[in-house]
């Protein structure tokens, strides 16, 4: 299988391209770095991108920015910065990639723990973590080709545990690596429409 992944450099990304690599073509795109280059918010970019890789056998999405911060306190600007990198950012890479993937392909988004479990100053990612997984289920049941989709969400990882533990008190984390293999069963499996947790 041809398999892009968006966010590839990143901690999730890299464990997915890690995991996949070894039977599979990856082609890596990242922001700033990797075999392509993409800017999910702009729809230019995305169509650059699916030209430049040519058809492909299945999307994994291990990217998007969110605003953190007391609701009182976030800004229209800290909300649409989230609604255009993580949640429409998602759609159109999905909504761009159907004309590139070949019969029966996958694409496989990420939202997140916080979309089921709220946590002091996500309010923003709770809500756009849950517009991703609710589009999800609507476009497995417009898709076509035989397309499928899915979302992986991820709790806390342990290697960001430093960096991100204070956010998240009394959750248990979860490596990368097997966070990774929620994407390969989205990648390779038969369901569609699903939300495939990894939270314990």
């Amino acid at each position: 299988m041809k398999i892009v992944i968006v966010g590839a450099s990143g901690t999730i990304g890299s464990a997915v391209s890690t995991l996949l690599a070894s039977q599979h073509e990856i082609v890596r795109v990242g922001h700033r770095q990797g075999d392509a280059r993409v800017d999910m918010t702009d729809g230019a970019s995305i169509a650059a991108l699916f030209d430049a890789t040519g058809p492909f056998d299945a999307l994994v999405v291990a990217s998007g920015n969110l605003a953190f911060g007391p609701l009182a306190q976030l800004s229209d600007e800290q909300w649409q910065f989230g609604l255009e990198s993580k949640l429409m950012g998602q759609i159109k890479l999905t909504r761009a990639a159907i004309p590139y993937l070949r019969e029966g392909g996958s694409i496989t988004l990420t939202s997140g723990i916080v979309s089921e479990v709220p946590i002091q100053g996500g309010a923003s990612a709770t809500t756009i973590n849950g517009a991703i997984e609710h589009f999800a289920k609507a476009a497995a049941c417009e898709l076509p080709k035989g397309l499928r989709i899915n979302v992986v969400s991820p709790t806390l990882l342990t290697e960001s545990r430093e960096a991100y533990g204070p956010f998240f008190p009394g959750f248990e984390s979860v490596p990368a690596a097997r966070v990774a293999l929620a994407y390969q069963r989205a990648v390779m499996g038969v369901q569609s429409g699903q939300v495939f947790k990894v939270f314990d």
